[in-house]
């Protein structure tokens, strides 16, 4: 057994009956691993009644707490009193010294808890290290040893300000439960950012009330032909305030203009023939397009892009704008342009992959890097070029390489689940690579990495989640952890204790063979 094995399973060893039980925070495999970490070597023991305290005044530290206790009593079985007076654990804002909108430093001692924030957002982050320290010791609990946390402090800060993962519910759909569940997982391992694709030739997955045909016939199959589905507005709106007590931003795309054709089989005065196309439940791309010639597609577009920004409290809105080759490169240029002075007057920040970067676009737009990074692929070498013209034009990246971060690559030539065109990509792959090396002239213009699930072969959530883990974990750390922090060997052997983690969260993932799971 490796060193850090032996003594993490040590600490949980020594003396059941004292409250002097020691510990080595150091060494608890916390993911993303946190900025600085420094033990005192004794144990918090968890009573069965323990005491937490927060301004009652601040309605985002009371729902902190109430959602923490909840997560506090599903581990221990214990209940955690949100008493004022008196408390083992106090969770405090205080940005007088904590600069950053998600730094926060935990301080356990053998009697206290003290988690101190620069804002709410930032004390829910350090919630999720606390909950990760309960969950992974929970993990490996002998019978009768009390439930403990070792204490020490932790000193933690993101390295990008966006982190994010993808979400495609249009080749096939999931549910409000399906996507809220996610959500937990994202939180657990510090995400920010949840983009949700929200329509592909396959289906339209979001209710538009002003054109109603989009989810009652573009919504209705998927990939396979089995029946779809959609958000009502209502559920999407659900699913974003889930997501806002998580911390995390939706970010909606509506794909344009290729990718349409559940529109334009939805309604024939989108298409140039005025006819409308027959539903698609293959998995081919490019084929479909727009009509710029007519009035009706930019109405289209207004109302779709109103309705939706409306619901959407986040900054940004995603329109796609890639593998348009049925559209041609003067239409091309047009379409986008138009598009994102549309998403600018409804008040947003316009977002999409990097191929918008050759058209007109504000300054302030955010394109997302998704090229193969093979040295010799012609996408790769248009992908980058794309990104420094965009760069060129004062936009900012969020970086998704498809042979690197993409989820729904296969892990290896037998995995059953997973394509194979952006190549293969192992546990090793998805974590060791670095967003500032792919463009390292530009890396100050890089806002952070993104993990899309692209959804032709997963048709449920445990499929969603095997694609999905391990290779999110470590693409969290990707997100978060600075680069000096990060090796491969040493991740490895945290990564082994979130297996059994998952699986007390019945969690289906993908037992990679490169990993000693514990």
């Amino acid at each position: 057994m490796s060193n850090l094995r032996i003594l993490f399973i040590l600490f949980f060893i020594f003396t059941s009956c004292s409250p002097k039980i020691k510990t080595n925070l150091d060494l608890v495999p916390l993911i993303p691993i946190p900025n600085s970490s420094t033990s005192r070597g004794t144990s918090f023991v968890i009573k069965e009644k323990t005491k937490l305290s927060f301004d009652k005044s601040n309605k985002d530290l009371k729902l902190i707490s109430q959602n923490f206790r909840e997560v506090w009593r599903s581990i221990t079985s214990y209940d955690l009193s949100l008493d004022q007076t008196r408390s083992e654990i106090l969770i405090e804002i205080d940005n007088s010294k904590l600069t950053d909108k998600e730094a926060y430093v935990l301080d356990i001692s053998k009697n206290n808890i003290k988690l101190i924030g620069s804002s709410a957002e930032a004390v829910f982050r350090g919630i999720k290290t606390l909950e990760q320290l309960l969950r992974l010791q929970h993990s490996i609990k002998l019978i009768d040893k009390p439930i403990i946390i070792p204490t020490g402090k932790i000193s933690d800060k993101p390295k990008y300000s966006y982190r994010g993962s993808m979400l495609d519910v249009a080749r096939h759909f999931f549910s409000v439960d399906d996507v809220k569940n996610y959500i937990d997982l994202l939180a657990l391992y510090k995400f920010n950012y949840l983009h949700l694709h929200l329509s592909d030739d396959q289906g339209w997955r979001i209710e538009i009330k002003s054109w109603p045909k989009l989810t009652e016939y573009g919504g209705s199959t998927q990939v396979g032909g089995k029946p779809g589905g959609f958000y009502t507005q209502s559920e999407y709106v659900e699913i974003i305030n889930y997501a806002e007590e998580n911390y995390i931003t939706i970010v909606p795309e509506i794909d344009i203009p290729g990718h349409t054709n559940s529109a334009l089989a939805s309604y024939s005065e989108l298409n140039c023939n005025n006819k409308a196309t027959k539903l698609y439940t293959g998995t081919e791309v490019g084929f479909s397009s727009l009509c710029l010639e007519r009035e009706e597609t930019f109405k289209f577009l207004d109302d779709v892009i109103r309705e939706i920004t409306n619901l959407t409290p986040g900054p940004y809105f995603h329109i796609g704008g890639d593998e348009t080759h049925a559209t041609s490169e003067q239409d091309y240029l047009i379409f986008i342009k138009s598009t994102l002075e549309i998403v600018k007057k409804y008040g947003k920040t316009g977002m999409g992959w990097a191929d918008i970067a050759k058209a007109q676009i504000p300054k302030s737009t955010l394109i997302q890097y998704w090229s193969r990074t093979d040295k010799d692929s012609i996408r790769n070498k248009k992908g980058i070029q794309e990104v420094l013209m965009g760069v060129d034009k004062g936009a900012n990246i969020v970086m998704s390489p498809a042979s690197l971060s993409y989820m729904d690559m296969k892990y290896n030539d037998s995995t059953k689940l997973g394509l194979t065109w952006a190549g293969i990509i192992n546990t090793k792959k998805a974590y060791d690579w670095l967003p500032e090396n792919l463009i390292p002239r530009n890396k100050n213009r890089i806002l952070g990495i993104e993990a899309p699930l692209w959804t032709e072969t997963a048709e449920n959530f445990e499929e969603l989640t095997f694609l999905a883990f391990p290779r999110i974990i470590g693409y969290s750390e990707i997100g978060w952890s600075q680069t000096s922090q990060r090796k491969w060997i040493d991740y490895r052997e945290r990564l082994a204790h979130h297996g059994k983690l998952l699986k007390n969260l019945s969690i289906v993932f993908y037992e990679s063979p490169m990993i000693d799971w514990k």
